[in-house]
């Protein structure tokens, strides 16, 4: 019973949490501590400040977390597992209706229309990086590493990854 609730706990919030880990934490907070009283407040607010410290997203850790407090290894990948169902039934439910609209008139159209709009989102993001590195890490550092990281792939033909790893291990030493 304890692996149901722990499933539940997760689910609810991982459905009704529209805009990913940050908005469903307040309806995890519901579920552990008023609904199941797992926990107090204090604890989940330092459970909530762990996951905040830690890399990745913030509802698996919590939940992982949780749940292996609540139910060991068992009721950790419950907690997870039910967190990111939502999102990947929903991702599945959305790749199954493009593969039978692929092909057609209206997603030929879709596909036209959208091109545009993520060529503009990607040049605002590429401005907003120049623009900060300008400002952060000075114009000298910012033109070598964008001269450099041109001639590697332009004519050296280096693997993107490589070149990442050179402008991270550059920063390292020299900023």
């Amino acid at each position: 019973m304890i692996y149901l609730q722990i499933f539940l706990a997760f689910f609810i919030p991982g459905i009704l949490g529209y805009g990913g880990g940050p908005a469903s934490i307040p309806l995890v907070e519901q579920e552990v501590v008023q609904n199941y009283e797992w926990m107090d407040s204090q604890e989940f607010a330092e459970v909530l400040a762990l996951g905040n410290a830690l890399p990745g997203p913030i509802a698996t850790k919590m939940a992982g977390f949780i749940g292996f407090e609540v139910g060991g290894v068992l009721g950790s990948v419950v907690a997870v597992t039910a967190t990111v169902m939502p999102s990947l039934m929903l991702m599945v439910l959305l790749a199954g209706l493009l593969y039978r609209l692929k092909g057609t008139k209206k997603f030929e159209t879709l596909t036209t229309l959208i091109r545009p709009v993520i060529a503009i989102l990607l040049g605002l993001i590429a401005y907003d990086f120049f623009s900060n590195s300008f400002t952060d890490s000075g114009s000298l550092h910012t033109i070598i590493l964008i001269v450099a990281s041109f001639f590697m792939l332009t004519k050296f033909n280096v693997h993107p990854a490589l070149v990442i790893i050179f402008g991270l291990v550059y920063g390292a030493l020299l900023l």
